[in-house]
């Protein structure tokens, strides 16, 4: 018998009705023959409520508690799941993440997945039973709970799925799919019916929060088909899957923004190999991530380096870089922290020419000046002045089009 994997966010179970609601899609699920595993976020915004508890008790609260509390949102769902679907008449068991022995490393707040014990589950499923599981955590070796950072609960998902050797994973939220880009800024965006596991990596890393990258990544690697889907409806929403040929007709898929950037800039450091080695381990340590790297030699002895990061990262990685200047031969310092960064996203990008100029003609038209670039192979991303940033997203998807479905744009490009 298949096996499907359903994951419902937080907004998709933020209260009983809502429980059932995705009860029931649970049980047409199980009608239609699938043995079905089920994973649960917390509650509506339980953990933003449960962080800021933890930050009137204390500013600095130790990451291993920190794990141990945020924890408890999962676990409360899956629970109020199980019951919702007795009350309903089906068998269900549920579990944390530790009593599926899903094994992380020990980086609280920010773990990542090393196994999962799929034993527990199958044995729990061929016996008859609905199997619910707590998104977002795991133990690390020693039995500490472990947290897999914002949106790990799509992880855990797309992880099970991929142990489970699943036929799907559905991933239930508010909204239809994936949309050309966030439709909340640009109005007239469009659902899309599929997309590659490259671009929808690209597009959550720059901005799109209806997928984690970490669960894109495990669903490209283990190829795992992913569904984004409505929990409110029945709408068909969004594949997430390996490229097509059709896809190259489609120069842009998608564009996407994020506005909680800032920069920092090193200038006239000592352009020796192992300098840029040396801020980035530092930085790493420092648990900074870093979005893009812009490096130029200004000479034979100096470059300049900068590089991107979310805002939430910047005291950090400022004291990084303060601790580290002096040895790198660094002159000068400077920071900005009222950056956006607009990107637009296509596997098309392989294959045909012109985007750039597209991009920063349109860029141009809209009166939106560019603090850099930065390319992929199917990506080009402009840092722009914050307040511009809805403005440059409105200019770039009007060029590319973002307002008409895939097979219209096909017949322009």
């Amino acid at each position: 018998m298949a096996i499907l994997v359903q994951k419902f966010g937080g907004t998709s179970v933020a209260d009983a009705a809502k429980i059932r609601r995705a009860a029931e899609r649970v049980i047409k699920a199980v009608k239609d023959g699938y043995q079905v595993v089920v994973v649960a976020s917390a509650r509506g915004h339980q953990t933003d409520e449960l962080v800021a508890d933890a930050l009137e008790l204390n500013p600095n609260p130790p990451t291993r508690e920190m794990d141990q509390l945020l924890s408890t949102g999962e676990q409360q769902t899956v629970s109020l799941f199980a019951m919702a679907l007795d009350t309903m008449g089906y068998d269900a068991i549920s579990f944390t993440g530790g009593q599926i022995r899903l094994l992380t490393d020990s980086i609280y707040t920010k773990a990542r997945i090393k196994s999962i014990d799929a034993e527990r589950i199958h044995k729990q499923l061929d016996q008859g039973k609905i199997v619910i599981v707590a998104g977002f955590q795991g133990v690390d070796e020693l039995g500490n709970i472990t947290t897999l950072g914002r949106g790990g609960s799509d992880t855990t998902a797309v992880a099970l799925a991929a142990t489970l050797g699943a036929q799907e994973c559905e991933i239930y939220t508010d909204v239809d799919g994936v949309y050309t880009t966030d439709p909340r800024i640009f109005k007239k965006a469009v659902k899309m019916n599929v997309i590659s596991y490259d671009e929808m990596l690209e597009m959550a890393s720059f901005g799109a929060g209806v997928m984690h990258p970490r669960a894109v990544q495990f669903g490209k690697k283990y190829d795992v088909k992913i569904h984004v889907r409505n929990s409110m409806n029945e709408t068909e929403g969004t594949i997430i899957t390996h490229e097509v040929p059709q896809m190259e007709g489609v120069v842009v898929s998608g564009a996407t923004l994020q506005k909680d950037m800032a920069k920092i800039g090193l200038a006239g450091i000592d352009n020796v190999p192992g300098n840029a080695a040396k801020l980035f381990a530092r930085l790493a340590r420092a648990k900074v991530v870093v979005n893009d790297i812009i490096q130029t030699e200004i000479g034979p002895e100096k470059a300049n380096l900068a590089f991107l990061i979310g805002i939430s990262d910047l005291p950090a990685a400022k004291k990084a870089v303060d601790d580290i200047k002096d040895e790198l031969g660094c002159e000068s310092v400077f920071i900005r922290d009222d950056i956006a960064e607009v990107s637009v996203i296509g596997v098309g990008m392989r294959s045909h020419y012109g985007v750039a100029e597209k991009m920063f003609g349109s860029l141009a038209k809209a009166q939106v000046n560019i603090d850099s670039i930065t390319t992929s192979e199917i990506r080009i991303s402009c840092a722009v002045s914050r307040d511009e940033a809805e403005k440059a997203l409105e200019a770039v998807c009007l060029a590319f089009e973002l307002d008409k479905p895939a097979e219209q744009r096909e017949k322009t490009e």
